[in-house]
């Protein structure tokens, strides 16, 4: 008998094709099929990414690696994003954060993400905007009502944003090592108008829960490194859809 028939799938294959079935239509996802994958990442640990969330590496100078093959989450001293897969349709990838590691307020243009804390805890704050003004050559402004300024501590719900609604221009600041799932759909693309496009906000004493937001230049400080995935392997259908 083929043992393809009696290998189980693993959870990252089952993400994988559950994506490529939803993000590969040409209209938008049902509340159903939202609704379903996230259930669906709300069932992952960082261990299925190939990710230790708790075991310390050996020595201060070691690498990110551990003993056991897998990426040493308490050892991260940069914020790190591990690219797992993307196409056309989606992206799947994981941010880990060292304590104080800061994402600053960035935007998801026309996309929408599931984002499920995998371990640790951060701050985060969210905005959509009320009134934006965009203009080609001109950096974008407009006022921002805030939808999330809180804590999030893991095990907690996936959270979903949408292009215009849940949170669209978030930051995450890390208070304790962290990981974050990240699904986007569809992916950021410079060339396809979908720039990650970084803010400075500004509260308005006299209107709380508001704050004008200017875009700014990529901040200095920010360094996002790369790390290989060393979770189970993808078999991407590369015959249609992505």
């Amino acid at each position: 008998m083929d043992s393809s028939y009696t290998t189980e799938k693993t959870k990252i294959q089952m993400l994988y094709e559950a994506c490529n079935l939803v993000f590969s239509q040409k209209q938008l996802p049902t509340f159903k099929e939202i609704h379903w994958l996230k259930h669906l990442l709300g069932t992952f640990e960082a261990i299925d990414f190939g990710i230790d969330e708790v075991d310390l590496c050996g020595s201060p100078s070691s690498s990110k690696k551990s003993d056991k093959g897998l990426i040493c989450g308490q050892c991260i001293s940069q914020i790190t994003y591990i690219h797992v897969y993307e196409c056309d349709h989606f992206s799947i990838g994981v941010f880990c954060f060292p304590a104080g590691g800061m994402l600053p307020l960035h935007d998801h243009p026309r996309m929408t993400v599931f984002s499920k804390l995998l371990y640790g805890s951060c701050y985060v704050k969210a905005y959509d905007w009320v009134k934006v003004e965009s203009s080609s050559g001109f950096p974008t402004f407009g006022l921002g009502g805030k939808v999330l300024d809180g804590i999030m501590s893991a095990p907690c719900e996936t959270s979903v944003l949408f292009p215009r609604s849940g949170g669209n221009i978030h930051s995450f600041t890390a208070l304790a090592p962290c990981a974050i799932l990240d699904v986007l759909t569809p992916p950021y693309s410079e060339d396809l108008g979908r720039p990650s496009t970084y803010f400075m906000e500004f509260p308005i004493p006299s209107l709380p829960g508001y704050a004008m937001l200017e875009e700014r230049d990529l901040p200095d400080d920010l360094v996002v490194e790369g790390a290989p995935y060393l979770g189970p392997p993808i078999e991407a259908d590369h015959g249609h859809h992505c």
